[in-house]
């Protein structure tokens, strides 16, 4: 055999085992790529509004105060700074009947209003439950007073004010972006208000505090 033929065998049965090593090799699949979940996640709730009873008129012993509940719809907006830290701002607006109390039980419902209370508040999420994800917040309220009526009252106007908001809640996720929640709040209210009755002009400040508990649908970007 020449020198030729022997190094053209040679290089063939080199290069078909290389082939056949190819071919043989495992091909891996490619990772997944895992879509990082959105900042931003928007909840639609009901919300029951159950303010504290109480408040007083300024120089009248014995006054007292008290206010209707009320069941209004909310829509709140959250935005992750990470996947623990968030800031939540909630919506709506809800009427109160407010009722003369302890020396003014005669008075009966003194008025009405609306309350317009947007609430920012900062969380901490947990995420190491799983579809459950529990969080706490605290934050600040701005309270606007609006369509005041008069009852006995001949005028009321209730002064808009800041209050301190506590929360705790949690989400339960169906999938990546749904999800059913449940939220309870505490915010801490006491506006001032100014009130005419029988033609006497009156100060004085209700004690509102109210507990508002939420239910509702998550909905993640």
């Amino acid at each position: 055999m020449s020198v030729l033929a022997a190094a053209t065998l040679a290089s063939g049965m080199v290069g078909g085992a290389s082939a056949a090593d190819i071919a043989s090799m495992p091909v891996k699949a490619p990772a997944p790529v895992i879509e990082a979940p959105s900042p931003w996640q928007i909840r639609v709730r009901a919300l029951a509004v159950l303010p504290h009873d109480g408040g007083s008129v300024d120089g009248v012993p014995g006054s007292d105060l008290s206010y209707s509940n009320s069941v209004v719809p909310e829509l709140d907006i959250t935005y992750y700074f990470t996947e623990n830290f968030a800031a939540e701002l909630i919506l709506g607006v809800t009427p109160h009947d407010i009722d003369g109390g302890g020396s003014l039980s005669g008075l009966g419902k003194i008025g009405d209003v609306w309350l317009l209370p947007p609430t920012l508040t900062f969380q901490y999420h947990f995420t190491n439950f799983g579809a459950f994800k529990p969080y706490i917040g605290a934050g600040i309220n701005y309270t606007v007073f609006f369509d005041e009526g008069t009852g006995s009252a001949d005028s009321l106007d209730v002064k808009d004010t800041f209050g301190w908001a506590l929360q705790i809640g949690f989400d339960y996720m169906l999938d990546q972006h749904w999800g059913i929640n449940v939220d309870v709040k505490k915010l801490f209210l006491k506006p001032d208000f100014d009130v005419t009755v029988n033609g006497t002009p009156l100060t004085g400040t209700a004690d509102l505090d109210p507990w508002i508990v939420g239910l509702g649908v998550t909905y993640r970007f």
